[in-house]
């Protein structure tokens, strides 16, 4: 870690002792302090053309106070110590207002992070606009020069960001940690006498030397492109369905949506009352990890200072846990899992075939590789959402397909799902291979 990042976590950190002083000082019970630093430079090229050319420096603190069980928020951009005081008496002022909720307050203090681990998240690229332009062109310009019938481009894309960021509250509790993310992306337009087509293809490291590189995008966001060429309605039925990796994860997402505190404390969701209960099949294995090195879901505390932790969400088919701030838990009676926020890392162990494999293995079905609208009732569990992909006869692609609907129940999906693939798509805090589900609805002509 360089002396200019060490310098710039202790000054935050400064910062953050501060207002915890000026709510101590104006009579708050309790307070916590989230200060964020960032930068990031981001360019877009389209048809060879600069359209944008972005810089960015912003720094941002969040301040709760705790007035007993009342609670007030406020948040400044001015870290001056006339600002920071306006900010802090602004939330205690709040707090005078609001009625009492006795499930508010920090997270307990004995489950705070006492170690902060080195998770290896900062690799920072000190790029210029230049040689940003230079690398985004060289995508387009591979992804356009792949074919003929590559008619258009709605551009190419990177990024490189930076960031530090510090919690802290009244229990002592003081965390700070830096980050990178860098990323590149790809958006071409193909046509032949049938119709046009577009698809992308994106990137994302936090180590830009783990990015693919600026002609592999380019090549792979036009290959994807033109298979979707000639692509067709087909008539309704029930098949099975396989979600290749790269939408997949949206399954597991809609999964963890359904043991969020939040929705379980209001009643919300089809997987109420589910814990210690099978919701997959014996072979499923999904779990969190927040720890692993260089990956952009690791965080070594959650948003309240709560220590993360490695831990099963579902083992042998059977809901292990929920996914809980301190609110939630108790309301429900139950701890926090270090989940404020959100989660960190989910993955959902890959089975030993690969997507070809999976093809055969389901023989005659749907291959979905994109997902359109948002027609997911977490309370019902009742599935509905616009798809394209690839009809699959014998274990081959036979022809691409769009302009369809698949429906089903995400609790008999997920009872259905026949096999995880060994594919897995890293992109994401969410890591998971192509899905096979045995049977959903298509709706088509």
């Amino acid at each position: 870690m360089s002396r200019d990042i060490l310098k710039a976590q202790a000054s935050l950190e400064a910062v953050a002792d501060q207002v915890l002083q000026f709510a101590k000082a104006q009579g708050a019970s309790a307070a916590e302090a989230a200060l964020s630093e960032e930068s990031g430079l981001s360019v877009n090229v389209r048809l060879g053309d600069v359209e944008t050319i972005e810089f960015n420096k912003d720094k941002g603190l969040g301040i709760t106070v705790y007035f007993g069980q009342r609670k007030g928020t406020a948040s400044t951009a001015d870290f001056s110590s006339g600002g920071l005081e306006d900010a802090v008496r602004a939330a205690c002022s709040i707090a005078t207002f609001t009625a009492e909720d006795p499930y508010a307050g920090l997270a307990d203090a004995e489950r705070m992070a006492t170690e902060i681990p080195d998770l290896d998240l900062y690799y920072p690229w000190d790029i210029s606009p230049e040689t940003a332009i230079e690398l985004a062109t060289e995508c387009e310009d591979a992804a356009r020069g792949y074919d003929e019938r590559i008619s258009n481009s709605e551009g190419a894309s990177l990024s490189s960001h930076e960031g530090t960021r510090v919690y802290a509250n009244s229990h002592g509790f003081m965390g700070s940690y830096s980050t990178t993310r860098h990323s590149m992306s790809c958006s071409v337009i193909v046509e032949d006498d049938n119709g046009m087509q577009r698809d992308y293809w994106y990137s994302v490291a936090r180590d830009r030397h783990d990015l693919e590189a600026a002609t592999a995008v380019g090549e792979k966001t036009a290959a994807r492109t033109l298979q979707r060429l000639g692509g067709r309605r087909i008539d309704t039925c029930k098949v099975p369905v396989l979600f290749s990796a790269d939408v997949a994860g949206s399954l597991v997402s809609h999964m963890i949506s359904g043991i969020r505190g939040g929705s379980l404390y209001r009643k919300s969701s089809f997987l109420l009352d589910k814990l210690g209960e099978q919701i997959f099949p014996e072979f499923v294995h999904i779990h969190e990890r927040p720890h692993m090195k260089k990956v952009l879901g690791s965080a070594p505390y959650d948003s309240e200072g709560v220590a993360t932790y490695a831990r099963d969400l579902v083992r042998d088919g059977v809901l292990q846990g929920y996914v809980l701030d301190s609110y939630s838990a108790r309301k429900l009676k139950m701890e926090s899992t270090g989940n404020s926020g959100g989660v960190h890392n989910v993955l959902i162990e890959p089975g030993e075939l690969d997507q070809q494999a999976l093809l055969r293995e389901m023989g005659t079905g749907l291959l979905v590789t994109e997902l359109l609208g948002m027609g997911v009732n977490i309370v019902t569990g009742d599935y509905s959402r616009g798809a394209a992909g690839f009809w699959v006869e014998n274990g081959v692609i036979a022809y691409p397909v769009d302009e369809i609907t698949i429906a089903g129940n995400l609790a008999d999906m997920f009872m259905q799902l026949q096999a995880v693939g060994n594919d897995i798509d890293h992109r994401g805090n969410i890591k998971c291979g192509s899905l096979l589900i045995d049977a959903m609805t298509i709706a088509g002509t």
